[in-house]
């Protein structure tokens, strides 16, 4: 007989063992604060380096003992303004062109659709009410350049090779382009950046009804909604050719130059000729096309004479948005996003004018910037972060010194 005791069986009764590891609950917060942060990157990276540039402008502005107010509204923010105070009609007549002038016509020189937004919001209670003018431009300026980050990071997500991070590495180097200042003014280009960046994203896309409304209305407000309707017709005009969709890409073909036939169509109808607006440009601001002639002259003075620092920077920015152009080429970028770009450098290279401005003018030509949000997407977080840290500090110290130091408009 065996000696050995069989195990005793544990009734079935018996109580588990107190010890035993207890079942884990998903923390289902995390989940949700990933959304959270997901959802507001965009805001949040546009808004923390535009906050740094009016930090800079605010330093600057103390130090030369001009109005951080006044420099925020300065140059063409005045002519907003007073285009958004009493129309085109009863605009200030303190207001004046380049050369000191004024003509009932001068203020169609500026386009309709950022003025005449500021005017609606300010109306909305009143002139004691909450919104002034001021306060109602700046909400509009801030309201738009956040529309533009959403955009910009959609974009970044839709191209090839594109991803959110890319997106939104994006967003930080258009809030921190050279002259990002003015997406912090009474300027109109936060608004045409917003139009023109979800065209575009329509167009990559192929939702030809968001391309379509979204030049229309960017043909409101800036002049270069000429190099927006090139890209966008183009792309339409190639789907159309291609059968690869039915009425929606002639459908947007029809919205797309609404907004820019329609104010030049009435500024011609008002000065009585029919280049009634680029004639308002060569007499009051001697701008008009030579080829690029004038910006080649200025870039060589620049570079060999005692010029300004802002001079001599805006002939890198010339530079760089040129290599930059090249570089989309090589990487095949979407080719409506070149077009636009090639039709923004045109635009602005090729035109004589206020070479100040040119800086300032580049600024709706994002798409340049892709080459370098892709390539810096592909890098550790930390040289993201320098790259991006040192693009937002230089461009907060050259925005706060143009509006600040700079006697001259941008």
């Amino acid at each position: 007989m065996s000696t050995t005791e069989a195990p005793a069986e544990v009734p079935e009764t018996a109580e588990p063992d107190s010890g035993a590891a207890e079942p884990v609950e998903p923390d289902r917060r995390k989940p949700m604060m990933r959304r959270i942060v997901v959802v507001l990157a965009p805001a949040l990276i546009y808004l923390s380096i535009r906050q740094l540039g009016l930090l800079f402008a605010s330093w600057l502005a103390r130090e030369n003992k001009t109005p951080l107010g006044d420099a925020l509204t300065s140059w063409d923010g005045q002519w907003f303004l007073g285009i958004a105070a009493g129309g085109y009609d009863h605009a200030p007549a303190s207001l004046a062109d380049a050369y000191g002038n004024r003509l009932p016509e001068t203020p169609l020189a500026f386009f309709p659709g950022y003025p005449m937004l500021v005017r609606g919001l300010a109306s909305i209670d009143g002139p004691n009410g909450l919104f002034s003018l001021v306060t109602s431009a700046f909400v509009i300026t801030i309201a738009f350049g956040i529309v533009a980050a959403y955009g910009l990071a959609r974009l970044g997500a839709s191209i090839r090779g594109g991803s959110q991070y890319t997106g939104w590495i994006l967003v930080a180097l258009f809030a921190a382009s050279p002259m990002a200042i003015v997406l912090s003014m009474t300027y109109s280009e936060a608004m045409f950046c917003a139009f023109a960046v979800w065209a575009l994203v329509g167009v990559v896309e192929r939702k030809w009804w968001l391309a379509g409304l979204c030049c229309g209305l960017a043909g409101f407000v800036r002049p270069t909604g000429i190099a927006l309707l090139f890209a966008v017709g183009l792309a339409v005009a190639v789907a159309l050719i291609k059968r690869r969709e039915s009425w929606r890409p002639l459908l947007a073909g029809l919205i797309a130059p609404v907004g820019l036939v329609a104010y030049l169509g009435w500024v011609a109808s008002r000065t009585g000729r029919w280049d009634g607006w680029f004639a308002l440009q060569q007499r009051g601001w001697d701008s008009g096309f030579d080829g690029g002639a004038a910006t080649w002259k200025f870039s060589i003075e620049a570079l060999t004479t005692g010029r300004s620092v802002l001079e001599v920077a805006t002939v890198g920015v010339i530079v760089s948005a040129l290599v930059l152009l090249l570089i989309g080429f090589r990487m095949r970028l979407e080719w409506p996003l070149l077009a636009y770009a090639i039709g923004v450098l045109v635009m602005d290279l090729g035109a004589n004018g206020l070479m100040n401005s040119k800086a300032r003018l580049l600024l709706p030509a994002f798409t340049l910037l892709i080459p370098i949000a892709v390539a810096l997407a592909k890098r550790r977080p930390t040289t993201v972060l320098g790259v991006l840290a040192a693009a937002a500090v230089t461009s907060a110290w050259i925005g706060a010194y143009a509006i600040t130091s700079w006697g001259y408009a941008i």
